[in-house]
């Protein structure tokens, strides 16, 4: 038995070995910019949203608006504390404690998803990453696009935990994320929905807007 094993372990590793060059390579690829750009930390911190323009009658109401992305950006000061709590618990629980990759959470999705096949693994992405997607899309690549983009979410999480503060990136998350019906970010979101503005939220209406993220927002390790 004992032979066998010394017989069977050699190619093994030699397999793995060869894997692991392949990844490296692949990635190396993918960070070079390979595969379409790479933001720079310079062009992140210039990042703006596409905002609407918004017009007001005399006595304050909105009357109209015109956009070609209904996004109205909000303040983090402004934002209730609940619909924070609410979308650190549904999106990213260990937010303050990673660098914009939350390695436990990968590394669940890759046994759960890829090794026992379970459709139910739920997503391996952090709020930066998701950021990263929200800013820029996805490319196409193929059938290396999967890989592709979540290498390049991955690269840029990391970039952005370096230049922005964790309140600037959770400002910067709910001004990007979609809400469905041509809506984006939380302001806008609020007032389509509940007809004001998001420091005005009540718990169980902020519940209800983060609730509707894994819908439109949530990205998944192989999604």
């Amino acid at each position: 038995i004992f032979f066998m094993f010394k017989k069977l372990l050699k190619p093994v590793l030699i397999s793995l070995a060869i894997l692991l060059l392949l990844v490296a390579v692949f990635v190396g690829l993918v960070y070079a910019g390979v595969f379409g750009q790479l933001y720079t930390r310079e062009e992140l911190k210039r990042f703006k949203n596409e905002t609407a323009s918004v017009v007001y009658s005399e006595d304050g109401k909105i009357i109209g608006k015109f956009f070609s992305e209904n996004r109205t950006n909000v303040q983090f000061k402004d934002l209730p504390d609940h619909v924070i709590k609410a979308l650190l618990a549904a999106e990213d629980v260990r937010f303050y404690d990673h660098r914009g990759i939350d390695t436990r959470s990968l590394i669940r999705v890759l046994v759960k998803s890829i090794i026992l096949r379970q459709e139910e693994a739920g997503g391996g992405s952090t709020i930066t990453q998701q950021l990263a997607k929200n800013m820029y899309g996805r490319s196409d690549h193929g059938f290396l696009s999967t890989p592709v983009n979540k290498f390049k979410e991955i690269i840029l999480a990391n970039r952005l935990e370096h230049i922005y503060s964790k309140e600037d990136i959770l400002q910067l998350y709910l001004n990007t994320v979609p809400f469905g019906e041509d809506v984006f970010g939380i302001e806008s979101a609020a007032q389509r929905y509940f007809n004001k503005g998001a420091a005005n939220l009540g718990v169980e209406e902020g519940a209800v807007l983060i609730g509707m993220l894994p819908e439109h927002a949530r990205v998944g390790l192989l999604g």
